[in-house]
């Protein structure tokens, strides 16, 4: 429920798959561990933690696309890893700048970074802790009102 995962009727287990929200083009990305859904006509079955960092919590439903990722591994979590929050990722390089210039006036080490699929390019928000902190900033960017998400490379 917590986790960035997700049930699909066919796809392997542990396929990385990222969905965006066509409504609001949030996007976000999922490993596929469970089989479903079992209503007609929904392709993927989200996480609570998916879900929410897409928008969907509230109407429970979205219209959404889904791209395969080939050869994405998740990120080893070491000691050495580097903690990030994102809190967005786009498809307009100007939204993105737009939430980065917001947080450059509260949070140090914001940055855009472009995340590129086979499909489409994205322009993800992140900044940059460390494991001590990542916890009580991603409270508070939250509390805020931003989806986040712990990312550690």
């Amino acid at each position: 429920m917590n986790d960035m995962t997700a049930a699909h009727r066919t796809l392997p287990f542990g396929t990385y798959v990222m969905v965006t929200n066509l409504g609001n083009d949030r996007s976000v990305v999922v490993r596929i561990n469970d089989r479903g859904p079992f209503v007609r006509d929904r392709i993927i079955d989200l996480s609570y933690a998916a879900a929410r960092v897409l928008g969907i919590v509230g109407p429970g439903t979205a219209r959404v696309r889904l791209e395969t990722l080939r050869g994405f591994r998740a990120p080893e979590t070491s000691a050495r890893a580097t903690v990030w929050i994102q809190v967005g990722a786009f498809s307009a390089q100007e939204n993105a700048y737009a939430i980065k210039r917001r947080l450059d006036k509260a949070f140090g080490g914001v940055v855009v970074t472009r995340f590129k699929t086979a499909r489409s390019t994205y322009f993800r928000v992140r900044v940059r802790t460390d494991e001590g902190q990542a916890r009580s900033l991603a409270q508070r960017l939250a509390g805020e009102g931003y989806p986040v998400m712990i990312v550690r490379e």
